[in-house]
């Protein structure tokens, strides 16, 4: 009984986990779409309604504000980056947490974060934005 239990657990973990790497992915396609008018059905499919965005400026609710904040990435001065997630997914239970890096065209400027998001119905619900790396304990 208790391989089957385990074997129960891993397949349900394995299939929050794909999903939550499908969202978090289509959330980062928003960032490189081939053009301004996808962002918004690409975020669509990505997010709920109601998703609460924990960004550089602060706090703001919608997809109408992520796709903002997505926007004026997609115009950055030195040019419309490239946005790729760089490592796996962690996700226990229904908060998960990525590492991604953007880079600007001909070596421009290039800046690392990590996400965290939470899922509500296969959707994100909430994203919290670390941009940048962290840096050693200060004493």
């Amino acid at each position: 009984m208790r391989d089957d239990r385990t074997r129960i657990g891993w397949y349900y973990w394995g299939m929050q986990e794909k999903t939550a790497r499908s969202a978090i992915d289509t959330f980062i396609s928003a960032f490189n779409a081939s053009d301004d008018s996808y962002v918004t059905a690409l975020l669509a499919q990505a997010l709920t309604s109601d998703v609460v965005f924990w960004g550089p400026l602060g706090r703001s609710e919608g997809i109408a504000a992520v796709e903002r904040f997505v926007l004026d990435i997609r115009r950055h001065p030195a040019g419309t980056g490239t946005m790729v997630r760089c490592s796996a997914v962690d996700m226990p239970d229904e908060w998960a947490r990525y590492q991604w890096v953007f880079t600007t065209p001909d070596g421009g400027p290039r800046l690392t974060g990590t996400d965290i998001v939470h899922l509500r119905r296969s959707l994100i619900d909430q994203i919290i934005v670390f941009a940048g790396e962290v840096g050693p304990p200060t004493s």
